[in-house]
Parts: C-alpha cells; structure tokens; sequence
C-alpha cells in the first residue's frame, strides 16, 4: 500500500432478453400466436454476475454506511498489523469491520483483513524466519478470520527479500493455506522490478487466490506505463492471466484523496494532473481508469484500488468508471 498513507479475466455478459417480432402473415395461413413481451433482466451485480474482480481496500476511516457494495466483488479492511511474537496489535475500530462483513455478505461480497502495510517489514522478517512464532502467526491469524466471520486474509508484507527472506515468505504462505485451505488467501506485491518481485517465489503462485499488483506505488504514481509494465512483469514471470489483479491509485501523488480535487473543480475528474494550493498532484481520472480497466478485463483477472476512503460520490466516481465499464448498462 502507499508509504504515505500506511494505513475476475473474464468479461460478463450482461444477458437481456428480447421479444422477436411476429411474422407477418400471408392470406393463405392462420397468422401465428404473439410471443410474450419479455422484459430486459436487470443487470446483475458484479459478485453474482462474473469472475471480474473489482477489489477495494478500505481502511478503518471508511464510512461503511456508503460502500457501494453492488459495484464490488471484494473488500480488503486495512490494517490488521504484525508483532514479532507472532501476535496482533489491537484492531482499530472493530464494530465498523463487523458492520462491513454483514453488509458486504448480505450483497455477496466477501472480506478479507489485509495484514501489514508499508512499515512493517522488520516484524515480518523476525515472524517467519522462526517456525514458532511463524505458527503463532498462522494460529492468531486464522482465529481473527473465524471470530469476524471473514472470507479470507491478505498479505501485505512490503517487501520479502530475494534469498532466506524469499524462502521465509513461501514458508509462511504454506502454513496459512494449510491453515486455510478454504478461505480466500491473497497478496499484495510490488508493481514491477526485481529488486522486491523476486522476494516473492514462483512456487507461492499457485497457493494465492489471486495476486494484488500495486500499479500506484512507487515514483511512476498511477501512470499507464507502470500500469503496463507491472502487468508485464507479473505475467512474464508466470502468474496466471486470472490470478492477475491490477491497481490503481484513488488519490493524488503525494497524499491528497481523489475526492478532496473533484471538489476542488469537478471537470479534474477528466484529467490526471491538478493543482491543488500551489501543488501538482498527479493521480487517475476517469477516462484513464475505464482504459485501465478495459485493458484488465483483457489481459487479468481484475481491478483493485488504493483506497476506497478516498473515492468522490455520484457521478465522479472512479468505482462507478470501474463498475460500468466492466459491466457495462444493456
């Protein structure tokens, strides 16, 4: 996730429904009994709908009560944050993560706590590398998921190094599916490079649900080109198309939320760069989301974002850019 903040592939077909006009008939036959008028279906929920992932991060400042959870497959609640003993440090606001897996639930979507963040790679390192404390982690984790009734955990160690640290990684993954062999089990990654990539090894591929690709972090904030290579590195190096989830930013390079410059002036909903008091931010309109998206539903197995705390509402929306470019009105 951003430093500053620390805080599915295929297409839906949207099926509808249309009476076939009648037949004129001749002077020689019986004329034919009109069809009933079938009526469009109305267009399904991504959850219900496809495989399309649309995934957002929501940290605990969310206001739970305006989640669109009809335009979102899956939430990640941020941060559940590491010890080196293998415990957890006290999740902050609680009633509003419990809020969040009944609404979500009662819509199909399903949660998963996401477990870190930037700033919290030594613990990681200290966990893992001791098998004792490595299951400590996996116990303490696994009980979090039972008692808040989640789908599912996501890794967010930023980053695992190449080498001992890597194999630390694979081991603590193994532990968790073992654990978990029926919930949802996912990570963030860096967006592209080798320097983090490789800290996370091949062989933990097949044991993630799927693989949240942070196409936001880093200098090249946001741009099409992370965008491309990060999808790039991630499927060279043999992560499956469906496994794919691509990010991107709901806030402007360095810490302004998207929404704070759509309020500012509404037409900066169709660019990428804004001046705010003196400032350039630089963050993703909506024209560049839905290319974004309609470059996943190609090439992956969806969309994810940092964060939704920090989406406009109505009409400037970029969950609705996602959602209606995804799943497009008959």
């Amino acid at each position: 996730m951003p430093r500053r903040f620390l805080s599915l592939s295929l297409l839906a077909v949207l099926l509808t429904a249309c009476s076939t006009p009648a037949t004129p008939a001749s002077s020689t036959t019986m004329p034919s009994s009109p069809e009933p008028t079938v009526l469009p279906s109305p267009s399904p929920s991504p959850a219900a709908a496809s495989h399309f992932i649309i995934l957002a991060y929501a940290t605990d400042g969310i206001f739970a009560d305006i989640i669109p959870y009809d335009k979102l497959t899956h939430i990640n609640y941020s941060f559940l944050t590491p010890k080196a003993d293998g415990t957890f440090n006290p999740i902050i606001n609680s009633w509003k993560l419990n809020q969040i897996v009944r609404d979500a639930h009662a819509h199909d979507v399903r949660v998963s706590i996401s477990v870190g963040g930037w700033g919290w790679d030594a613990q990681f390192e200290e966990l893992a590398a001791n098998p004792e404390t490595r299951s400590a982690f996996v116990q303490n984790l696994k009980a979090f998921v039972d008692e808040y009734g989640l789908d599912g955990a996501d890794i967010d160690w930023e980053y695992p190094d190449q080498g001992e640290s890597s194999q630390n990684f694979l081991a603590l993954i193994e532990e968790l599916r073992a654990a978990m062999p029926d919930k949802l089990l996912t990570t963030a990654v860096v967006s592209y490079g080798d320097e983090h990539g490789l800290g996370i090894p091949i062989e933990a591929f097949e044991l993630f649900d799927f693989v949240n690709i942070m196409t936001y972090d880093g200098p090249d904030h946001g741009t099409m080109e992370q965008f491309e290579r990060g999808l790039s590195y991630w499927s060279g190096r043999g992560l499956p198309k469906e496994k794919i989830v691509m990010g991107a930013p709901f806030y402007g390079d360095p810490d302004l939320p998207y929404f704070k410059i759509v309020q500012a002036d509404p037409n900066a909903a169709q660019a990428d760069v804004f001046e705010y008091y003196g400032t350039m931010y630089h963050y993703n309109g909506i024209p560049t989301l839905q290319a974004k998206t309609r470059i996943a539903m190609e090439k992956a197995g969806g969309m994810m974002f940092w964060a939704l705390d920090h989406d406009a509402q109505g009409e400037l929306s970029l969950v609705n850019a996602i959602y209606q470019t995804a799943y497009p009105s008959p």
